[in-house]
């Protein structure tokens, strides 16, 4: 199940050090949005989410109640009380959960406060996730009146037997319809994601959910590779010996599968797990976690960042909103990374991307492993001999060890 980590306390009214603010609205400013409910909990899910029984569950009713007053703080924090202008909003991205259990127009009216405390830039990118089964034409079509511009759909698999393994809630065909749908209702971007490695998953039907994928024609595509998380449902299967994980030969094959295949398609990795169809279908939301920008994440356990500071909020709904309810921060808990850490977090998020990391930002020692690596097949020669470096598709199933040595 979702942990926090320690970190040092947070100040109850969220206040942040100057030097935190002193750069705020000269990097992306995103904000994220987390609505933790589902209508049911896959097996090998560990997020923090709450279906129907649970307790969090009832809260669902007043959420977004909950979620202005965090937008209202974090103009308090982040404007001085009026004391520094606030940065305008690049992106918004709405996640969970499946954000869809709320209705279209609890969605918007939060979309509009962050609008009205901030101002969305006229060309902001604005995501909402959704279970395929969560949305319908007129949904999609009133989502898209409110300014969402890009929807990204939790297909997963084609395969009926898989979807069962995964304890996924929609019928196979749907995750098509809903591009559709979405296409209809004015959606340029529509993004899919797909999960490979499930116990009993087979390579042909892996190809299947590609080319299913691939048949929808979204301008985006994820895929990720499945972690069986301790404490899930799936663990304890696991455990009993009813499922078996397949070993790291088969995750290469699938990976190498995806880059063959969305390769062919006219689809180019632009992130580790990420495949677009042109820079316009690139999340703009996710470049700014990777590329060092800042954001507010609004909601139960949602993490934000600003400057070198990063905090994160309580987990349970009913904590979060109580605190806010009494006008105070829901942070848990918040950390200042040192410089060893930050170079770390640079080159391993750099290296995620297809631009890569710069040679001149890593020590001589970081130089000379990047040659070495190069020699050795996981760093691209052209991008290194450009001054950048970029891994290779064997150096993206080899990244930790990799981003290791160049952030000596």
């Amino acid at each position: 199940m979702a942990r926090l980590p320690e970190g040092d306390p947070a100040p109850a009214d969220g206040a942040l050090p100057e030097p935190a603010l002193a750069g705020l609205g000269r990097r992306p400013f995103g904000v994220y949005v987390h609505v933790p409910f589902c209508a049911s909990r896959c097996g090998y899910c560990d997020f923090n989410t709450y279906v129907p029984g649970e307790r969090g569950a009832e809260q669902v009713g007043g959420y977004a109640g909950a979620l202005l007053a965090e937008i209202d703080l974090a103009a308090r924090v982040l404007g001085g009380a009026g004391a520094r202008p606030l940065p305008r909003v690049d992106t918004v991205f709405f996640g969970g959960g499946t954000p869809t259990l709320l209705a279209a127009g609890e969605l918007a009216r939060i979309l509009r406060r962050i609008d009205e405390r901030f101002g969305l830039r006229p060309n902001a990118e604005v995501t909402t996730e959704a279970n395929p089964e969560s949305v319908d034409p007129g949904m999609l079509a009133a989502l898209r009146e409110a300014g969402f511009t890009r929807l990204s759909l939790g297909m997963q698999s084609a395969v009926p037997r898989v979807l069962a393994t995964l304890d996924r809630v929609h019928s196979p065909g749907r995750p098509q319809q809903a591009v559709a749908e979405a296409r209809a209702a004015g959606f340029e971007q529509v993004s899919l994601d797909l999960i490979y490695g499930t116990p009993g998953e087979t390579a042909a039907d892996w190809r299947r959910s590609l080319d299913a994928a691939l048949s929808a024609g979204p301008d985006h595509l994820s895929t990720y590779s499945l972690i069986v998380e301790p404490g899930t449902r799936m663990a304890a299967q696991v455990r009993r010996g009813e499922l078996v994980v397949p070993d790291e030969d088969v995750i290469v094959d699938r990976f190498e599968t995806t880059e063959r295949v969305l390769a062919a398609a006219g689809m180019a990795w632009y992130e580790t797990c990420s495949w677009a169809t042109g820079e316009a279908a690139w999340c703009r939301h996710n470049l700014g976690y990777w590329s060092g920008g800042d954001w507010w994440g609004a909601g139960p356990g949602a993490h934000s960042r600003v400057g070198d500071v990063r905090w994160w909020n309580v987990l349970h709904p009913r904590a979060w909103s109580e605190r806010l309810a009494a006008s105070a921060s829901p942070a848990a808990a918040r950390e200042t990374p040192g410089a060893p850490e930050l170079r770390l977090e640079r080159v391993m998020l750099g290296l995620r991307l297809r631009s890569g990391v710069a040679l001149a930002e890593l020590t001589p020692d970081g130089r000379a492993a990047a040659a070495r690596h190069v020699a050795g097949g996981l760093l691209e020669p052209a991008d290194h001999a450009a001054g950048r470096a970029v891994l290779t598709l064997r150096g993206r199933l080899l990244a930790d060890p990799v981003t290791l040595d160049l952030a000596a």
